[in-house]
């Protein structure tokens, strides 16, 4: 398994991790990849599953905050309104919003030959990064197959980090960037719960990145030059506490906290997009009640889990740069990885 922040001494705050230090610690969470690596592409597919059943018949409430709006994602309009979400969440390059969206409405319509006929539509969630400096992002490589691969090595248990799925083009302030995830563990009420970050890191500029020891890595020839920021991170958060959709999107706000820890700045070319969502307090599409309960935290306690989520985001980015190795990709771009540095 690759080295993380913490086998480097690198440590985010004062919270502990779960048992893996990832988003998989959240009870029914499940990640998978799809990696493409062929001469000049360098690319894939990432998916999230909040459970393992029918995400469109069990929903889970989720909120979201577009920190920066440069992006192209798929069903974040409507995640907003309703603060649920329906579809595994797929991350990608760019140019492949659109196959994401094919693959997830096609799994939903196999699963429930309902929709569209007797109850609505379907909101696939899908999210990107541009990783056209390492890969020919115009070749247009990845495909419905890719992105079903990637729903379909979906699991439970320790998630491969850096280079890999839709993180395998990825960089971040300079060096090489790509898939990361990290964890936290809260008590309430004297219960245990987990919050888990997921990150597509492909963000900041050369020279702003700060580690927690107060160090300010610089990539070799790099300089301290500085440059447009026109990355994009995207984010995902999962937790077991039982939250509402409002207090979900406070939290993912948070997110953002970490990412300025590490010298962000949310440029104006940045896409920068955190999702939140809890798999507890499940909404059954076909429930005829009127009236459901629901428990959700007392607002006052909320200060822990914002806490987490700037934590765990941080921990996340970190984790990704150090598992991704030294790159060379499209036309001979570079991208060193931090792991030499550090």
């Amino acid at each position: 398994m690759s080295e993380r922040a913490r086998d480097f001494g690198l440590l985010c705050g004062s919270l502990q991790p779960g048992p893996l230090n990832a988003i998989t610690d959240v009870p029914g969470v499940a990640v998978g990849h799809c990696t493409v690596r062929e001469g000049d592409l360098l690319t894939g597919f990432t998916a999230v599953l909040p459970h393992q059943g029918d995400l469109f018949r069990e929903k889970v409430r989720a909120g979201v905050d577009v920190i920066n709006g440069f992006g192209k994602s798929a069903g974040l309009m409507q995640l907003a309104e309703l603060g649920q979400i329906e579809t595994p969440i797929l991350l990608g390059n760019t140019f492949a919003v659109a196959v994401g969206i094919e693959a997830l409405v096609g799994r939903a319509l196999a699963g429930n030959p309902e929709i569209g006929r007797s109850t609505g539509t379907v909101n696939s969630l899908v999210l990107e990064c541009n990783d056209g400096f390492l890969s020919d992002i115009r070749a247009r490589r990845l495909t419905v197959a890719d992105a079903e691969a990637a729903l379909d090595a979906a699991k439970n248990g320790p998630v491969e980090e850096g280079a890999v799925g839709a993180g395998t083009g990825m960089s971040a302030f300079g060096f090489k960037g790509g898939i990361g995830t990290a964890s936290r563990l809260i008590e309430f009420d004297g219960r245990s719960f987990t919050l888990g970050v997921l990150v597509q890191a492909n963000f900041g500029n050369a020279g702003d990145l700060v580690l927690p020891d107060g160090r300010r890595p610089v990539p070799p020839a790099q300089g301290k030059i500085p440059s447009p920021e026109r990355g994009s991170v995207i984010i995902v958060l999962a937790t077991d506490l039982p939250l509402e959709s409002r207090q979900l999107t406070r939290i993912a706000r948070r997110c953002g906290a970490g990412l300025a820890r590490l010298g962000a700045f949310w440029g104006n070319g940045s896409g920068d997009i955190a999702i939140a969502f809890s798999t507890a307090n499940r909404i059954a599409h076909h429930d005829e009640a009127d009236l459901v309960p629901l428990i959700v935290l007392n607002e006052n306690r909320i200060d822990l889990p914002f806490r987490a989520a700037a934590e765990a985001t941080q921990e996340a980015v970190l984790n990704a740069m150090l598992a991704a190795l030294d790159t060379v990709g499209r036309d001979g771009n570079h991208r060193p990885s931090l792991a030499d540095y550090v």
